[in-house]
């Protein structure tokens, strides 16, 4: 009965044991130093079907991961390929235009009714009038928190009001919420 072979690096591109568990050990994402780990492992003699159950990872896993470094080395096993994702809605020159829009003027001033801040149904109109762009207000939402906007209710500055009278009111109302008994049930 001949005993089965398990899984070989056949060319360790100048990468030791000691020298992965270096690599190992300083690699912030979890999902790569496992990667390092399995090299390292078949390295040491593991068969991969034990590497597979250490590591709880499937074993064709630990297979693909062996041949990409027998191929390519560290470089190939770690490159990774993310999907693309969707295309977006506006152009990098049509997001900085709308972005410019928002930080810097009103809707009134934009030409937008008489509005003196941006809202999402305002930006959808602006949207499609000026980009020929249809979007859902969840979906301008979420773009305008991608950008680093937050939403926030508009307030309002009475332009008469006396700093000093406010101030003695304020005091006022402190005053009576701790002199004032209340009720509990």
């Amino acid at each position: 009965m001949m005993k089965k072979k398990g899984l070989q690096i056949t060319n360790n591109h100048g990468w030791t044991i000691e020298r992965l568990q270096e690599q190992e050990r300083r690699m912030k994402n979890a999902n790569m130093a496992k990667r390092i780990a399995v090299i390292r492992l078949i390295m040491q003699g593991y068969l991969g079907i034990q590497v597979a159950e250490l590591l709880n990872i499937h074993r064709e896993t630990v297979s693909i991961y062996v041949q990409k470094f027998n191929q390519g080395g560290m470089d190939a096993l770690l490159e990774r390929h993310y999907a693309p994702g969707r295309k977006p809605y506006l152009s990098p020159d049509e997001e900085r235009e709308l972005r410019k829009m928002l930080e810097e003027s009103t809707p009134a001033d934009e030409g937008y009714g008489i509005e003196t801040s941006w809202n999402t149904r305002i930006i959808q109109h602006v949207l499609e009038e000026k980009f020929s762009v249809t979007m859902s207000r969840g979906g301008i939402c979420d773009m305008l928190h991608r950008w680093g906007f937050r939403y926030t209710h508009p307030t309002y500055t009475l332009k008469r009001a006396n700093p000093q009278k406010q101030k003695e009111f304020q005091q006022e109302m402190e005053l009576i919420k701790k002199t004032c008994p209340t009720t509990q049930s």
